[in-house]
């Protein structure tokens, strides 16, 4: 099995991720904001590096990810889209990470029902 998109994909959630909270100031300061770091930055270093080193059930985890991460993106971009706020970063953020995610659900589904 070859899994070189993966770990792609998951560079480009933990930059656009990392880039979203470095510009975002309350995250640092709030108690839950180190569970938002490891959700965001650990958890896609941690599946890229499983990936890279072959285990196929992170292939699976990865899909998972992408799941909870593509039903957070769509809540906030419906959040931001009615409440008529002025989130244009957010919102592209989440249109971008949403697509990330997407990706990583489709090609994570394929790699891991792919057996030869």
């Amino acid at each position: 099995m070859k899994h070189t998109v993966l770990p792609m994909l998951l560079a480009g959630l933990l930059a656009v991720n990392i880039g979203v909270l470095t510009i975002e100031s309350e995250t640092s300061t709030s108690p839950t904001g180190a569970w938002w770091i490891g959700f965001f930055a650990l958890v896609p270093l941690g599946l890229g590096l499983l990936v890279w080193r072959g285990f196929r059930w992170a292939v699976m985890a990865c899909v998972m990810y992408g799941t909870v991460g593509l039903a957070m993106d769509v809540a906030t971009m419906v959040q931001i889209l009615s409440k008529d706020s002025d989130g244009m970063l957010t919102l592209l953020s989440s249109l971008v990470s949403g697509f990330l995610n997407f990706l990583l659900i489709l090609f994570g589904g394929r790699s891991f029902l792919d057996v030869r």
